[in-house]
């Protein structure tokens, strides 16, 4: 309590303490204060991430004040004499403007030049801002997609520190713990120099850039009546979106009035992230009451697209995940990934120029057989975009979580609003020749195989029991999964195919079903990816394809069924 700089945390603390000795209560405060008190919340290559709470294991302003200490002892580091240029932006949720100022003052009392976003924005802007402005490091506050108590620390590397195909994008390995190295060294958040002002507060123009760039990506054809429903969960895309679509040239778009404004609670949804169950509900439902022919959703901080359609044969599908009664469904990331891949990889086949088409190790192997497909590469990375977006000639990039990157030249990292004009307009020129995204996908699989994907995870309240569900797995894996026999495991501990060893197993069937455990990087999960796929005929009609579809949905609800089982014994 003496080293924090928040009287609210103080007062908070106190209150904790003073419970331990409350016969009703005193054991639960004891354990929560152990709790907050384990440790120094882990900076990694996913920045900070935690509940907003009073304590050295969460987040909080003492927290985000040493983190940002940590930071400028490392670019000190880096620069000797120079002056390092850093880009800060934050979201709305709660606190995020605080921890945004409270690392401006820390970064300007280290001498650094510090350049703020004028108002809580999308993540792809901050991400935008780091190339544009040539900064070498940028800092966003958001928790992303986490629910409504948690906030978040994101660090990109850029400038002069990163100069190589990673430049702009978030920090990987050995960034994370050089930076973490200099943040455990700061002893009191309230002996951190802060200075009152001497920070430059961005104006519009940083925002009429990055939607500069957006426009790059417009195909220039005719607009059909196309009507997309869209939503940004209670985010900050709301406003980004709907400019960006209407300069795409999209007019009639219908949003989600409930969750256009940014709200901290997130008042209408559970949990506010586009893949959790229920989460687009009332977008699907608009969706049916105006007759639209699309859904656009954007998480709360703007850097993933879900995308709806409606599906006449959705109701035929086993083991679906998510559906509405009229037919509406969101499409898998990995079908989103498809859909923009092929894309991509036919305009840069038309334009001659080659390049790589990138994704995280559990998504689809789709996109490695639209690569070839096209003359293209294809590269394979660690899970997030921190790894995607760093691959050299890259031209697109996706992750299965939503993560969709189409302008790498602009932003190094995942953007979920120029994601959402890609899709706009491939739809539109589908529409064009009275086809749908849905035609699109039945192209790709006639090309490259059909590919259904899908996951099942567990989560852990004791996250011993994660250590110990991988380590079982690596003992006893299974020998057979949906009547196929395993024929391959391999430890990516060891490391695989050239990548950085990172942990997760990998099952591979006689019958060419794939699946991946890992522990999730930002939740206290096991998640299992299983990837189904199925020799198609290139004239295959759409009622085989349809045939093909149902059947493989099929197997993959009974892998999943043996992954809950044997992998995770659930």
């Amino acid at each position: 309590m003496a080293a924090d700089v928040e009287a609210a945390d103080v007062a908070e603390l106190r209150n904790l303490v003073a419970r331990t000795t409350d016969a009703n209560v005193g054991e639960l405060a004891v354990a929560e204060l152990a709790d907050r008190f384990s440790g120094l919340l882990q900076f990694g290559t996913a920045g900070l991430r935690g509940a907003m709470a009073a304590g050295p294991n969460r987040m909080n302003r003492a927290v985000v004040i040493t983190a940002a200490a940590g930071l400028a002892a490392f670019l000190t580091k880096e620069f000797g004499h120079g002056t390092p240029r850093v880009v800060v932006g934050f979201d709305a949720r709660h606190r995020s403007a605080e921890f945004a100022r409270d690392t401006a003052a820390v970064l300007v009392a280290a001498g650094a030049e510090v350049l703020l976003m004028p108002a809580p924005g999308p993540t792809p802007v901050l991400a935008f801002a780091v190339r544009h402005l040539s900064a070498d490091a940028g800092v966003m506050v958001t928790a992303s997609h986490n629910p409504a108590a948690d906030n978040g620390y994101k660090v990109y590397l850029g400038g002069r520190v990163v100069t190589d195909a990673g430049q702009g994008a978030q920090i990987v390995p050995p960034y994370d713990a050089l930076i973490a190295g200099e943040i455990a060294l700061v002893r009191a958040a309230k002996d951190v120099p802060r200075a009152e002002s001497g920070w430059t507060v961005l104006g519009r123009e940083i925002t009429e850039d990055y939607h500069a760039a957006v426009a790059t990506l417009h195909d220039g054809e005719p607009r059909n009546k196309l009507r997309i429903v869209t939503t940004s969960l209670h985010g900050v895309g709301g406003v980004a979106l709907a400019r960006a679509l209407a300069e795409a040239g999209f007019t009639d778009v219908v949003p989600v009035e409930e969750q256009a404004e940014p709200d901290p609670d997130f008042p209408t949804v559970a949990f506010p992230n586009p893949e959790e169950p229920g989460a687009i509900d009332m977008a699907l439902a608009l969706a049916q009451d105006a007759h639209a022919q699309l859904v656009i959703a954007n998480d709360p901080d703007a850097d993933r697209c879900a995308v709806a359609v409606l599906d006449p044969q959705y109701g035929t599908y086993q083991g679906a995940e998510t559906a509405s009664s009229q037919g509406w469904r969101m499409l898998h990331g990995d079908e989103v990934g498809m859909l923009l891949g092929w894309d991509a990889a036919e305009r840069a086949a038309r334009a001659g120029t080659g390049g790589t088409l990138a994704c995280s190790i559990v998504s689809s192997r789709a996109l490695a057989a639209i690569a070839a497909r096209h003359g293209l590469a294809h590269a394979t990375t660690l899970t997030g975009f921190k790894w995607i977006s760093r691959t050299p000639d890259l031209v697109f990039g996706y992750e299965e979580a939503l993560g969709y990157c189409v302008d790498p030249e602009h932003v190094r990292d995942k953007d979920g609003l120029s994601a959402a004009i890609a899709v706009a307009q491939l739809a539109n020129r589908l529409a064009a020749e009275g086809r749908t995204l849905l035609d699109r996908l039945d192209d790709v699989a006639r090309a490259c195989g059909l590919h259904v994907t899908g996951q099942v995870s567990a989560r852990f309240e004791d996250l011993a029991l994660i250590e110990s569900t991988m380590a079982a797995l690596r003992t006893s894996p299974p020998s057979v999964l949906a009547g196929s026999p395993v024929d391959s495991v391999r430890d990516l501990a060891e490391g695989l195919d050239g990548l950085p060893p990172t942990d997760g197993v990998v099952l591979l069937t006689a019958d060419d079903t794939r699946v991946i455990v890992r522990p999730s990087g930002t939740e206290p999960k096991v998640k299992c990816y299983i990837e189904v796929v199925s020799p198609v005929d290139p004239d295959a009609s759409a009622n085989t394809l349809s045939a093909a579809r149902v059947a493989a949905r099929d197997r993959l609800a009974r892998v999943q069924a043996d992954v809950r089982a044997a992998a995770l014994g659930l």
